[in-house]
């Protein structure tokens, strides 16, 4: 992996590590055993897992509420000193201060276009709090939405489901989606689908374009989510 160097008020923080281009299964700690949360992404760890997907959720943007800066501490304590990186994904009204929140603990973080009015100051927040900055983008929101934002961001996250819950089942039309936003987006912007995504799909989504696969009960709820990892894993290094 690569490393930049972390900005602004957080020069006190170690080098934060940038996603492989090689395509990747993001283990999402949303469906994770809460009491056994440590003990899981150490086994994932040593299986080869290196990009953690934390989903925030405020209870208004999306009708649930998950994961706070404790939990992220408490991963980015476990997974840093392994060169793993935290992807924390904010679903949430108004994330603007949510991101100093998250930053000192997080190495991606990404907003949803449609929580704020704006998107661009948001971004350059990010950014500058020395984190790779994504934008998160609804199944029902036009693809267009990212075109003004594009010189902003460093990867878009796709949702593959309606935010909020796991286990939802994946929206077809989101291949499609995966498709047209690769063709949009310049190389150097990574793609990540995020939702329903399992061994039915995942190969599918990696063919569509998409660098960092997110999946959460698919793993998690599996009765071995490490075998699980591997075998989604497999899946997609095979498309």
């Amino acid at each position: 992996m690569g490393f930049s160097s972390r900005g602004s008020w957080a020069d006190n923080l170690p080098p934060m590590p940038v996603p492989p281009r090689t395509p990747t299964i993001c283990p999402s700690l949303m469906s994770a055993d809460a009491m056994r949360l440590g003990e899981q992404v150490d086994s994932l760890l040593a299986q080869g897992a290196r990009v953690f997907h934390i989903d925030v959720m405020d209870g208004r943007f999306v009708p649930n509420l998950m994961l706070g800066t404790g939990t992220t501490r408490g991963v980015a304590d476990r997974v840093h000193p392994s060169d793993g990186i935290v992807d924390v994904h904010l679903m949430v009204s108004r994330p603007g201060n949510a991101i100093r929140w998250f930053a000192p603990h997080a190495d991606m973080i990404s907003v949803h276009v449609e929580a704020d009015p704006h998107p661009h100051q948001l971004l350059t927040e990010i950014r500058a709090a020395g984190c790779l900055a994504g934008l998160a983008i609804n199944p029902g929101t036009p693809l267009e939405a990212v075109t003004p934002l594009i010189e902003r961001i460093d990867y878009v996250n796709c949702m593959g489901v309606n935010p909020g819950f796991s286990g939802q089942s994946f929206i077809p039309e989101t291949i499609e989606r995966l498709t047209a936003l690769r063709d949009l987006l310049p190389d150097r912007v990574l793609l990540q689908v995020d939702g329903g995504v399992g061994l039915t799909n995942a190969a599918s989504t990696r063919a569509a374009g998409a660098d960092l696969i997110v999946s959460a009960s698919a793993i998690f709820g599996a009765s071995d989510p490490v075998a699980a990892y591997v075998d989604l894993t497999d899946r997609i290094l095979a498309a």
